[in-house]
């Protein structure tokens, strides 16, 4: 399995299993403040995970940091999904039935896609359509529990805007994925967990329990912050919208946790959507995307081996190197012509 779809099937995983533990915390807790906390657990916990790496490591780390290019690009994906696209989804679900909320969330992955392949210019072709078309209509199978019916129009819109902000920040992350994600990651649960638990606190939410506040940044570091450290990991070797469709697999894991932790019933829609699920992974998986394609000459700084396999990374070093590897450095691509089966990735991001 290619790493990059390991790294995007393991952030669903953890994603997944994020929202039936959540579940128990959801009487005890108001859901903006929940949503502060399990982005602050994120944040806290990477920024300690960040911190004690430095320290042990040092300049050995062999992770690039984040750079001031990187940084109107991170804020401006902290401010779409970090903060408007919570904000949008309690405005939409407090006057939109669960039903159509639950259906309507299914289009994070469709816009992240829609995005990526005609704003960003990431390539596809009609396999990939087809899987994402595929994985859609498992995800809609899956909160499909009645006829939706919307009611207020204004609670769909938002839920609708919620998904496109979400859709903006995993396409603007994408453009720093060649950054730390353990900083990316960190930065964004803090200023998201800050922003939420500060609009919880204005509009008369009650902070819980010591018991439920470390649970819920407990499951915040793994479901939200891990996560995500693996999702731009994913975004770093497959590209926006290849990640957002195997990370559409989270719902399933959620589900299948809840049959177990919870209890949950399941009826036949479930294994067809299941099914389906599998199909539109296979689809991705059996990609073989090969044509001569050529590199313009660049310049940037990723964590990076000296593999023999990899023409990419053949380059000479202007300092004194001790061999230690992956390490981080700015480095050039000169210009190379060539064919070999290739993702979006930070080194294949050319015109088709």
């Amino acid at each position: 399995m290619h790493q990059g779809v390991f790294f995007a099937l393991l952030a669903a995983a953890l994603f997944g299993a994020s929202t039936p533990f959540s579940k128990l915390l959801v009487g005890q807790v108001s859901p903006v403040m929940l949503a502060g906390l399990l982005y602050l657990g994120s944040g806290l916990g990477l920024s300690l995970w960040y911190g004690l790496r430095r320290a042990l490591a040092g300049n050995q780390a062999g992770v690039g940091g984040l750079s001031k290019a990187d940084l109107p690009w991170l804020g401006a994906a902290i401010l779409s999904g970090g903060i408007c696209g919570p904000i949008l989804l309690m405005l939409g679900l407090s006057v939109t039935p669960a039903s159509s909320a639950s259906l309507l969330l299914n289009m994070e992955g469709v816009l992240t896609a829609a995005l990526a392949w005609f704003v960003f210019k990431e390539n596809f072709d009609r396999r990939i359509v087809l899987g994402m078309f595929v994985i859609v209509l498992a995800g809609v199978l899956l909160s499909w529990q009645q006829v939706p019916e919307f009611g207020v129009p204004w609670g769909p819109l938002a839920i609708l805007a919620a998904c496109l902000c979400w859709a903006i920040d995993n396409n603007l992350t994408r453009r720093i994925s060649a950054s730390d994600a353990v900083q990316i990651a960190a930065l964004k649960g803090l200023v998201a967990g800050v922003v939420n638990l500060s609009l919880a606190l204005l509009l008369g939410a009650q902070l819980p329990a010591i018991t439920s506040i470390g649970a819920a940044a407990l499951i915040g570091f793994c479901g939200y912050g891990v996560s995500l450290v693996l999702f731009v990991l994913a975004l770093r070797h497959l590209g926006s919208a290849r990640t957002g469709a195997y990370f559409s697999a989270a719902p399933f894991i959620g589900a299948a946790i809840s049959l177990l932790v919870l209890q949950d019933t399941v009826d036949g829609l479930f294994w067809l959507a299941a099914g389906l699920m599998g199909v539109g992974i296979w689809l991705h998986l059996t990609e073989r995307h090969q044509h001569p394609h050529t590199h313009e000459e660049t310049e940037h700084a990723h964590s990076h081996r000296h593999a023999p396999h990899d023409p990419h990374h053949q380059h000479q070093h202007d300092f004194d190197w001790d061999g230690s590897e992956p390490h981080s450095h700015p480095h050039r691509h000169l210009p190379i012509s060539h064919s070999h089966a290739h993702y979006p990735d930070i080194h294949h991001r050319h015109s088709h």
